[in-house]
Order: C-alpha cells, then sequence, then structure tokens
C-alpha cells in the first residue's frame, strides 16, 4: 500500500511540472500563429462567394483581413482552432455584432479557398469563395 502512495505522489509532481513547464514556454520557443496567412501576398484581393453573381475587394496587408470577411473591421476576439501550413480554422466572438468561424486554404501565395459561416445582424451565413490578388491596394 505505502509503494502506490509514493507512487501516487510523484506522477502527480510529474504532471504538475510538466503542466507548470507548459505554461510558462517562452514566446520565442512557439510557434508563430496563423504563420500560413503571413505568407500571402499583400495587396488588392478579389473575393468571389461562389453561388453568388457579385463579388468584392478587399486590401489584404497581413491575410488576417480574410478570416472574418462578414465581420470587417469589428473589434473581434479570436481562437485559433486549427493552425497548419496550408489550412487554417479560426473562430471569433463580436460581442453583439454576432460571431463566426472560417477556415482558409492555401493554394498559392495569391490563391486562397475560404469557408466561412456565423451570425451577423442576427441572421446567419454561410459561403464558401475564393480570393485571388489581383493588384496593389
Amino acid at each position: 500500500m505505502r509503494y502506490w502512495k509514493k507512487a501516487g505522489r510523484r506522477l502527480s509532481a510529474a504532471l504538475l511540472g510538466i503542466m507548470f513547464g507548459l505554461l510558462f514556454v517562452p514566446a520565442s520557443a512557439q510557434a508563430p500563429e496563423l504563420d500560413m496567412l503571413n505568407g500571402l501576398s499583400s495587396g488588392l484581393w478579389d473575393i468571389r462567394i461562389r453561388g453568388e453573381e457579385t463579388h468584392s475587394k478587399l486590401c489584404v496587408r497581413t491575410g488576417r483581413e480574410l478570416i472574418q470577411i462578414r465581420h470587417g473591421n469589428a473589434n473581434c476576439s479570436r481562437a485559433v482552432v486549427e493552425d497548419r501550413p496550408n489550412r487554417v480554422t479560426v473562430e471569433y466572438s463580436c460581442g453583439g455584432n454576432g460571431y463566426g468561424r472560417t477556415t482558409i486554404r492555401r493554394e498559392s501565395d495569391q490563391l486562397v479557398q475560404i469557408n466561412s459561416q456565423g451570425i451577423q445582424g442576427g441572421l446567419p451565413f454561410y459561403f464558401n469563395a475564393e480570393a485571388r490578388r489581383v493588384g496593389s491596394c
């Protein structure tokens, strides 16, 4: 019985040490968040939503502008769900202005596929779009 108590204390101490170490990993040791978006070419992007005749243009500087197309420049909190070299998924909440979940798949530095859904102005939205760099801002 004493063996199991000692083993349990050692295991608890080890788990506590691991958890403490994970909480205090220096920022320089962490992978850059949403790095795939940083690799996109800055400039004017044409966004064509599938199934709609109209399209819009957006000035992209960091790639993060593509995350909340329906919510524009609204000050929203974000949580990264998936962060891969060619695909990111981000959930965001804009307080009383709605929320969304966007997946961006990179085909090249100048072409991405976007899937986004959420609530804007009290109404649901869902779209698939292609965004392509077309020039300078």
